[in-house]
């Protein structure tokens, strides 16, 4: 499936350099294929890789955290590569650059991967049925996947709201130097992911309470907008957001990692994809009807939400000897359990 991914988005960037609309909506479709493998396939060919090499559990964490430290510094020279050459050959020509790394994840994955089945007894018509089933038998996993599609909702259509945002706040003249912006947003995930790796290795804290605290300063600096109309207040809350999604990427993956079956991972990843995307795509249709200060007030309602769920998931992460001290809500979340 690893492969399959570098497969269907190299022919997506081949697509763009058609310009019928029918061709373009085919690569769209296979480039939405391929982003579903990117956020499942991969990660789950890497922790079953670590289990059946016999390394710690605790590493992986380490190891979410240095990927997601690797993707910001990727993304900022990918980002220049692909203002270089598009100022140079065209739009089209980033997608071209694009396909010829493509490839060549392909035949590095083709060339240096052991292949990794998961459950090879899993009949393939049977996987969704399965994760559904491992759903039922641990509350845990369908509440760790609602705080996914809400917290990457929330992310998501911050993805297409932070420019107008911050237009709107402008005064100055000329455009925005977006560029620079985008580079800024990429190093303060890198700060997020450092962040986590000195809270869960230096300060010890359990990953459930790095997810609490990250989504209430992701949910806090996504309001701003709805109270501040000053660019510089907006974009400073926007890189404190961007810090709560470098230390999310390797938070969720850690806890998809000890609480999600193997067998199941990939189909359980990708479920939760589809609210995630329903829930996007329904503030995408109605966000020119809605105030820019609406949508940020609708993704912050999703992180308050996420955070709940992220409390309830502490609590039944917590050993019985604290969980006497947890509430009077306890004994409704163990009969969950």
């Amino acid at each position: 499936m690893c492969i399959a991914f570098g497969i269907f988005y190299s022919i997506s960037c081949l697509t763009k350099l058609s310009p019928d609309f029918n061709v373009l909506l085919v690569g769209r479709v296979l480039s939405g294929i391929a982003t579903s493998l990117l956020y499942s396939a991969f990660e789950s060919w890497m922790v079953a890789e670590h289990n059946n090499n016999g390394f710690n559990p605790g590493l992986l964490g380490d190891t979410f955290s240095l990927a997601t430290f690797g993707n910001g510094v990727v993304a900022i020279v990918a980002g220049l590569i692909a203002s270089f050459v598009a100022d140079k050959f065209g739009y089209v020509a980033p997608f071209m650059v694009s396909f010829g790394f493509l490839v060549l994840s392909a035949v590095l994955v083709f060339g240096s991967w052991k292949e990794n089945y998961g459950d090879s007894t899993v009949d393939v018509s049977n996987t969704f049925t399965n994760a559904i089933t491992a759903m039922k038998n641990d509350i845990k996993i369908p509440i760790l996947g609602m705080i996914q599609s809400l917290f990457e909702a929330a992310m998501y259509t911050f993805v297409f709201m932070w420019t107008p945002a911050l237009q709107a706040g402008y005064t100055g003249e000329g455009s925005l130097p977006f560029g620079l912006i985008f580079a800024s947003y990429m190093v303060a995930i890198m700060i997020g992911s450092t962040l986590f790796s000195m809270l869960t290795t230096k300060l010890h804290m359990a990953v459930e309470d790095v997810g609490r605290i990250l989504i209430v300063l992701a949910g806090a600096s996504l309001s701003v907008p709805i109270f501040f109309k000053d660019m510089n207040i907006i974009l400073a809350s926007f890189l404190v957001f961007e810090i709560c999604c470098g230390l999310y990427f390797p938070t969720l993956g850690t806890l998809r990692g000890k609480y999600i079956p193997e067998k199941t991972r990939a189909a359980v990843m990708n479920f939760f994809r589809v609210p995630l995307n329903l829930l996007v795509v329904v503030v995408l249709v109605k966000v020119g009807r809605m105030e820019n200060s609406t949508v940020f007030l609708l993704c912050s309602v999703w992180l308050v939400i996420a955070f709940t769920l992220q409390s309830f998931l502490r609590i039944m992460a917590a050993p019985s000897s604290t969980r006497s001290t947890l509430g009077p809500f306890l004994p409704f979340f163990l009969s969950l359990e």
